[in-house]
């Protein structure tokens, strides 16, 4: 089954209110390892699972460093 898609805007609520010079930031700095978004015209999207993993992979990678 395809992931779902969401906007830019349910991608910087889910990261606790981040701002669009932040996410733009994320998305163009590889260590971050932020998802890349498919664009659809001119518009953003992200796959859901792969923004809910890279959540994850930083939660585990914050914990391993304390």
């Amino acid at each position: 089954m395809a992931s779902k898609l969401i906007t830019a805007t349910v991608v910087r609520e889910t990261l606790g209110g981040v701002s669009d010079m932040t996410l733009w930031r994320w998305i163009h700095d590889p260590a971050m390892n932020f998802p890349a978004p498919v664009r659809i015209q001119s518009r953003r999207y992200w796959h859901e699972d792969e923004l809910r993993s890279w959540i994850e992979s930083r939660s585990v990678s914050q914990v391993a460093a304390e």
